[in-house]
């Protein structure tokens, strides 16, 4: 049998290749979740538009049903062992906790990761396309995925459980316990999360959770957020007379509520959006040193941003918005009065209303800030009620309000310093390069919540783009954003 005789470079070659093979370091988590998705990105955009589908507001359970249902077989096509978590006593339409742990031989530690599957409400009108009829389309060259949902929130879950096929795919061996904790009640306040959370204490504890909601910074540059502002809201109706009357024959004479209204709220802030609330700021709790080097280590996209937002100018004396994100905030979100436009009519109308939304900063409570302002209104002269004024009310004060108040959300922040939020720092690093540690968001997730009940820190890791319309008509996710973030994800699956 005649044998094929190897040229002496050739041979060489080949020792060379088999020795690179066995020394040769393995893929990081996040270099196997980007080969998993750089030949998929097509097969992969499908199925995040299978999941944007399905319909996820708080007026629609069923749709929300739906939506848990997926994500429970989700979990379970992955070999977890997953289950709805709910709470005795609770509601049939309230959304439950979808719930799945994958257990790893030899774990030292837990990692929980929290997203939310539901929603805000849509109006389709306002929508260039379907809300539930997700589109990409190319936006200054680059695609975009167009759904309610894309951005906020299910673009994390998503990108959890992609980052998760990957590492399996390429029987990666991980070293942390895994647990998926995705609620159905976010964008309604969470009002049973602490509520089913305790009803399952064992399931949910861990070194540290892992918030995946909202977007990086304006730069495209990855943010780890250290905590929240808490959040509480005031409807405030101000009372004129019993039914709208004509504006000729009784202006001048019968108080206008929505003059009266535009003058109550116009005291409650001076022109540079300082609060002028007495007490507003006390109890604030100062940012320690690490916290302050972050702040001025973060980039400052103030500029950039009013020619986005096409400002003329910002509030805040001077200050950027990251320092003002770590103040509270009172914003008016809504006002109705009477009529406008084609439906306008010469009447006083008979009552006038706000919304009211005050953001919490570390050391203040919900409660005793929503009293300052009912003690302010009281202040101006108002007779003030919770409940719909009686007809001797109006008839025997000159000034009638009506304020509602909600439970609120507390704020929280997690210690920079903590050793397992520096892991989770190197571990975004790992695929992100270089992030921006920012003390708080603007936003609020109910961290407080999670921590009573778990035990456990907190950290937000956003992986949605900053332009994704969160809240409102034409949201979208960056598709970028998407792969980034399942890098992001794998990473944090591959800590120690």
């Amino acid at each position: 049998m005649l044998r094929a005789r190897l040229s002496p470079l050739f041979a060489a070659l080949l020792v060379v290749t088999a020795a690179s093979a066995q020394t040769a370091a393995p893929l990081s988590a996040p270099k196997i979740a980007q080969a998993y998705t750089a030949s998929r990105h097509d097969q992969l955009t499908a199925q995040f538009e299978e999941f944007l589908r399905i319909p996820n507001v708080a007026a629609d359970p069923a749709g929300l049903r739906r939506n848990a249902a997926y994500l429970l077989q989700q979990l379970r096509a992955h070999g977890i062992p997953a289950v709805l978590l709910a709470a005795p006593e609770l509601p049939e339409n309230v959304p439950p906790v979808v719930y799945g742990e994958l257990k790893v031989e030899g774990a030292t530690r837990t990692i929980v990761f929290y997203a939310h599957y539901d929603g805000q409400p849509v109006v389709a009108s306002d929508w260039a396309t379907p809300p539930f009829a997700p589109v990409v389309k190319e936006v200054d060259g680059e695609a975009r995925v167009y759904a309610r949902g894309a951005g906020d929130d299910k673009a994390a879950i998503f990108a959890q459980l992609t980052a998760l096929t990957a590492l399996q795919a390429a029987n990666f061996p991980l070293k942390a316990n895994l647990r998926f904790i995705w609620e159905g009640e976010e964008e309604a306040g969470s009002p049973h999360l602490e509520q089913i959370l305790d009803e399952h204490r064992k399931l949910i504890t861990g070194d540290v959770w892992l918030v995946c909601d909202g977007p990086v910074d304006q730069t495209r540059k990855q943010v780890i957020l250290f905590g929240a502002r808490g959040d509480a809201h005031i409807e405030l109706t101000v009372y004129g007379p019993e039914h709208p009357l004509h504006s000729g024959h009784y202006g001048n004479w019968a108080p206008n509520p929505a003059m009266m209204l535009a003058q109550l709220l116009a005291g409650m802030k001076d022109a540079e959006g300082h609060v002028l609330i007495p007490h507003f700021y006390d109890g604030v709790a100062p940012l320690g040193t690490l916290e302050q080097s972050a702040l001025a280590a973060a980039p400052v996209n103030d500029e950039r941003l009013r020619r986005e937002f096409a400002l003329g100018s910002s509030m805040g004396g001077g200050e950027h918005l990251l320092t003002l994100l770590n103040q509270p905030s009172l914003e008016v979100t809504g006002v109705t009065a009477g009529k406008t436009g084609a439906q306008a009519t010469n009447s006083i109308p008979a009552t006038a209303t706000a919304s009211l939304d005050l953001r919490l900063v570390v050391g203040e409570q919900a409660r005793i800030q929503q009293e300052r302002v009912v003690d302010y209104v009281r202040s101006q002269g108002y007779f003030v009620t919770s409940g719909e004024p009686t007809v001797e009310e109006r008839t025997t004060h000159a000034r009638v309000a009506r304020m509602v108040l909600d439970e609120g959300e507390a704020p929280l922040r997690t210690a920079m310093s903590l050793p397992i939020a520096q892991e989770v720092v190197k571990a975004v690093e790992s695929a992100r390069g270089s992030v921006i540690l920012l003390p708080t968001s603007g936003g609020t997730v109910p961290l407080d919540a999670m921590e009573r009940a778990s035990g456990s820190p907190t950290l937000s890791i956003p992986i949605a783009n900053h332009d994704d319309n969160q809240h409102a008509a034409n949201e979208n996710l960056r598709l970028q954003n998407l792969w980034d973030g399942i890098e992001t994800m794998a990473a944090l699956m591959a800590m120690n």
